[in-house]
């Protein structure tokens, strides 16, 4: 069931709210940003995603493919969240930093099921051999 949730970056700079359903599922993978990042993510469709602060208070990094906008707060450096467009996943995207939900029970953010994914070596829909790291 989709519930209303507000995420931000560390300082505020960056806020959003976004209408999703986490127990459907959240991702972790570990290609070389997410890895260096420690992002946990979980995908919605652009028209659950609202913005509550001007989009030029957001850096933007691309890398690879450049199919996805790593959105970044200048000030504190916190990636709140991304956006992208890959067809696989079902065309647009606006990716949310799980980490950057406000005031989320502990107890739910432990109960939320992850799929690991192995975008490492460009093999999305498989589990990496190792995961206790992610």
């Amino acid at each position: 069931m989709k519930m209303t949730y507000k995420g931000s970056c560390h300082c505020g700079r960056i806020r959003y709210e976004v209408d999703a359903d986490l127990e459907a599922g959240t991702s972790r993978c570990n290609c070389t940003y997410c890895s260096k990042t420690r992002y946990w993510g979980a995908l919605v469709k652009p028209e659950d995603f609202r913005l509550l602060c001007e989009d030029t208070s957001s850096g933007d990094y691309q890398f690879n493919t450049m199919s996805g906008h790593h959105r970044f707060c200048p000030a504190c450096g916190v990636s709140p969240y991304g956006t992208g467009y890959v067809e696989e996943l079902g065309g647009a995207f606006v990716s949310i930093n799980i980490a950057c939900l406000d005031d989320i029970d502990p107890a739910m953010l432990a109960a939320l099921p992850i799929q690991y994914m192995d975008g490492l070596h460009n093999n999305w829909w498989n589990v990496p051999a190792e995961t206790r790291h992610m």
